[in-house]
């Protein structure tokens, strides 16, 4: 099928690291600075993945929004995603795009994104198995812990995880409730990273972004690096 959708400039690919950081920041309301001061902080922390999340907003703000945050990831080489409107997504050239299991369904959200990534939230087994038939490049599974970020559900503990991982065969990616005194334990289940919001926005969000990143740099789970999905490399 061509749709002769726009596709990921090479040019910019050759500036936007080929691989995930292991800890993914989704974005909040941080509590001494503006969110571009935030993301700028983390950044140079050394974190490498933004997802930018906000549901109080209207298009055409968080158009604006997303397209600061796409400087400012640009300017470190970092990986933007878009959270729940692939409209936002693709005309902020983000590099990709996470739905929740209300939002655009995953067959209509990649005629929109063509070849960028697309994430998907999945709370069961037969959720991350239909993502990734459907070919999600990667899932987000969740809440693993209790969490007050947002009314997520029932948590769904470190087994759980460990069997969603054991079941699919795209990257899969921890939510909810992480803490950094949780995180290897998290991240001995063999996911592939983990999505924390208010485990890095309470409190120094330099110095937790940096324990975060020890931690998980300490994690024998990550003695193996692992690329961009499929369709990121393919660009």
């Amino acid at each position: 099928m061509d749709l002769n959708l726009p596709r990921v400039p090479k040019t910019r690919m050759s500036e936007t690291r080929r691989r995930f950081s292991p800890i993914c920041f989704i974005t909040g309301t941080p509590r001494n600075s503006t969110l571009e001061q935030a993301v700028s902080t983390l950044l140079e922390a050394g974190i490498t993945w933004i997802q930018y999340r906000e549901k109080n907003k209207t298009k055409r703000e968080l158009l604006s929004e997303a397209l600061k945050l796409r400087e400012i990831t640009r300017r470190y080489g970092a990986c933007l995603i878009v959270n729940d409107h692939a409209d936002i997504a693709l005309a902020a050239d983000a590099d990709g795009v996470h739905l929740g299991q209300d939002d655009l369904p995953l067959a209509d959200a990649r005629k929109i994104m063509g070849k960028r990534i697309i994430g998907i939230s999945t709370h069961a087994l037969q959720e991350a198995a239909d993502a990734e038939k459907g070919g999600a490049d990667y899932i987000g599974f969740g809440p693993v812990f209790h969490t007050t970020t947002k009314d997520a559900g029932t948590p769904k503990g470190l087994a759980a995880l460990q069997q969603i991982k054991s079941s699919v065969g795209i990257p899969v990616i921890a939510i909810g409730g992480v803490k950094a005194e949780t995180l290897e334990h998290v991240f001995h289940s063999g996911c592939e990273g983990v999505a924390v919001s208010s485990g890095i926005l309470h409190g120094d969000i330099r110095e937790n972004a940096k324990r975060f990143l020890s931690v998980a740099g300490n994690c024998r789970a990550l003695n193996r690096q692992w690329p961009l999905p499929g369709r990121m490399k393919e660009v």
